[in-house]
């Protein structure tokens, strides 16, 4: 074996090495990203989802932690040792006058003390007897000024102490037990503590806020039109019109504006095309129909001529229905409309062709759709019904977001696996209930592509009454 191999068989060793450490690495750390994406999953469930929201969160987030930071410093670096600084000088100032008490005892009653701590230190002394000293009290639950006093006294005078930081809002007493009294001592409580530090924090919380209230402002007419973007877009999709959409915001915002007023234009465009070369063919198809049907009545009567007649009439009928399918009643505008004098309108036409119905609405009955095409929508799906069962159950509710309307029937129902395959153009199952004497086998597909058209759905299933439900659900 020469050198090279024995080289790559080590180089082979090496490698396998590696992924075995590097397995063994990824199966220690696997409870780890578990944890962590369980976690991912948790903060994005918190956040929110709104632009507008999120937009606040950005400038908030950031503004919030380097307040945060900026009240922690100069807590600890200003205020709390500013507030120690002054305590400490305040104690120094009691030492030196009970180092006066001590050294000058002529001075039978204190009154040299007294002038001295008024005049020249600021401080009202005064010697109470030693049963006026009272229990050390319960501390307050946050006080700087009282743990720093307490501090500098314990360092400085080392004798027992009392003292009442909260008692008096601008001074603070202190009380010094010496050999045979004690001394009372009142400060000014700006004397020993930093008192202005409220007033940081308050020009700080108040410029957040001033600066929360311009962020809102702005970021409410920056994020009002892509609202409105967003609004004409969906509109635009159930087919409703647009009229008043014009671009505005900034330079992104105004493109995207300008891009959907131009696929809106190209997509009228395109549909206007198509309705006016379907109206072409129409009118030819209809004029070469009613040249056959004027022939047929010139050649006279017999059974030949009435199953041409039929067969002409069949045609009529099929290119009717391709026309109305391929134009998809894209011109109607949409209007306010009575959905429950709808569904009266399809019960009374289901009865006069002998079937037993039922109607129920529930919720205000007014929705905005394209009334032609969604009447066709329902008839399709109450004459789909009415072939093949008896007894027909139609019920429309309308909540504050969705218009839906449910048609039950007592019929033989489709297979399940059959009930997406039904809406394709064109199809004719040969057990499907959409299967009839001169049917095209559109009838399903051009109620599906309405109820798209306005921004919602036909879905099939299982009816309470034993055969099929048609279910429609229009956004309102």
């Amino acid at each position: 074996m020469t050198s090279l191999d024995v080289g790559i068989e080590r180089l082979r060793h090496v490698v396998e090495r590696l992924r075995q450490v590097a397995a063994t690495v990824s199966h220690a750390l696997e409870p780890i990203f578990r944890v962590l994406n369980r976690i991912d999953v948790a903060i994005k469930s918190v956040l929110p989802k709104g632009l507008y929201a999120r937009s606040l969160l950005i400038i908030i987030a950031p503004m919030v932690i380097l307040q945060s930071v900026v009240a922690f410093v100069f807590m600890e670096r200003h205020w709390n040792s500013v507030t120690r600084n002054l305590s400490g000088a305040v104690v120094q100032d009691i030492a030196a006058l009970i180092d006066i008490y001590r050294g000058y005892p002529q001075d039978n009653d204190n009154a040299q003390i007294r002038r001295i701590a008024q005049d020249r230190l600021g401080l009202v002394v005064d010697f109470l007897p030693v049963t006026d000293m009272p229990p050390p009290g319960p501390k307050p639950f946050f006080s700087l000024l009282d743990q720093a006093l307490s501090d500098e006294i314990r360092k400085q005078i080392k004798r027992p102490f009392w003292i009442d930081t909260v008692g008096r809002s601008s001074l603070v007493e202190v009380r010094v037990k010496l050999d045979n009294n004690v001394m009372r001592v009142f400060a000014r409580r700006s004397a020993a503590y930093a008192s202005n530090s409220q007033i940081f924090l308050l020009w700080m919380v108040g410029t957040s806020l001033v600066l929360l209230t311009v962020a809102i402002l702005f970021l409410r007419n920056q994020i009002r039109p892509i609202l409105r973007l967003a609004d004409a877009a969906e509109s635009f999709g159930k087919g409703r019109d647009v009229p008043d959409f014009r671009p505005r915001g900034a330079t992104e915002v105004r493109r995207a504006s300008v891009a959907f007023i131009e696929m809106k234009r190209r997509i009228e465009r395109t549909l206007e095309q198509r309705t006016a070369m379907l109206a072409g063919v129409s009118h030819d198809l209809r004029t070469i129909l009613t040249r056959f049907k004027l022939e047929l009545a010139l050649l006279g009567d017999s059974p030949e001529i009435e199953a041409m007649k039929k067969d002409v009439d069949e045609m009529a009928r099929m290119l009717e229905a391709y026309l109305a399918f391929a134009r998809g009643d894209a011109g109607e505008q949409s209007a306010p409309t009575d959905m429950a004098a709808f569904l009266d309108e399809l019960k009374a036409d289901a009865e006069r062709n002998g079937h037993r119905t039922t109607v129920v609405f529930h919720g205000h009955p007014i929705v905005t759709v394209r009334p032609a095409s969604f009447k066709r929508c329902l008839a399709n799906l109450v004459s789909n019904a009415a072939r093949f069962a008896p007894s027909i159950a139609i019920t429309g509710h309308r909540d504050h977001r969705w218009l839906t309307v449910t048609v039950d029937d007592d019929g033989p129902g489709i297979p399940q696996k059959l009930r997406e395959e039904v809406f394709k153009p064109f199809l004719r199952l040969d057990d499907a209930r959409n299967q009839d004497e001169g049917g095209t086998g559109l009838g399903l597909a051009i109620a599906r592509d309405i109820a798209r058209s306005h921004g919602g759905d036909i879905m099939l299933g299982d009816s309470p009454l034993g055969g099929l439900r048609a279910t429609v659900r229009v956004p309102v």
